[in-house]
């Protein structure tokens, strides 16, 4: 069911606009640009300009897959009020199904990136492997915070604005368009990757695709243990108050 929904979702939305599916490119090759313009133009990164947009692309184009599906997805329950009222059916359907649509997207996305990587002579090596576990974690992860999204956003609609907030201070403090290694202090670093778990992602996908190294395999781990944890509590969480979920979104 979950995957029908998602397969429904994508045809809706490329319905919609002229170009379709295309946009699932366009929108993220319009995002690196505007920030390659400020940071690199403007501002006058210290990295070149052709390793700053490898840098570049690599970090927005994970984060992009993030922010926009656990965006979507809080609002995924609230936003099908109607089939909610008709229909008692699993709350979780409602955000993993936009998970499941997301991951579909960014299948393209991550293509776009291997095109970005061998144009500008970042050839594949068998390092890139590591890249299958680190996608599977991070799905894993948007998969948590999507489900408590959604939860949080049914029991009191502020949720749907602050949201939005959070993924904007994740912009800034995750490393997307500055390199966390840049930060000197170990200690300081060390904290930075354990509290922010979207820092030490993006950090992992260029550490995999521009350094061919390894990413931290016991960080990996508990980043995945505690997802998967969070996963399990919150579609118990969600099937246990689903009458009560149903009515905060009917009223």
């Amino acid at each position: 069911m979950i995957d029908v929904q998602a397969k429904m979702l994508l045809k809706a939305e490329a319905s919609r606009f002229s170009l379709g599916y295309l946009w699932w490119l366009i929108e993220p090759m319009l995002w690196v640009a505007v920030f390659y313009l400020v940071f690199n133009v403007i501002l006058e990164s210290p990295r070149s300009g052709t390793e700053f947009l490898v840098f570049l692309s690599t970090g927005k184009l994970a984060f992009i897959w993030f922010s926009k599906a656990v965006s979507q997805a809080s609002n995924s329950i609230v936003n099908s009020q109607g089939l909610v009222a008709r229909i008692n059916l699993p709350k979780s359907l409602f955000p993993m199904a936009v998970v499941q649509e997301s991951l579909y997207r960014q299948a393209a996305v991550y293509s776009l990136l291997v095109a970005v990587l061998l144009i500008f002579d970042y050839p594949p090596a068998v390092g890139w492997l590591w890249m299958l576990p680190l996608i599977a974690v991070f799905y894993l992860m948007i998969v948590a915070c999507a489900l408590i999204g959604a939860y949080l956003v049914c029991m009191a609609r502020d949720f749907s604005n602050l949201i939005p907030l959070g993924m904007t201070f994740l912009l800034f403090t995750s490393g997307v368009f500055w390199d966390v290694r840049e930060i000197e202090d170990p200690e300081k670093l060390s904290m930075v990757l354990n509290i922010n778990p979207i820092a030490f992602v993006l950090d992992a996908h260029r550490q995999i695709l521009m350094y061919g190294q390894a990413p931290d395999l016991d960080h990996l781990s508990y980043i995945a243990i505690v997802s998967i944890a969070a996963i399990v509590a919150m579609l118990a969480l969600m099937r246990r108050h689903s009458q009560l979920l149903a009515l905060k979104v009917l009223t």
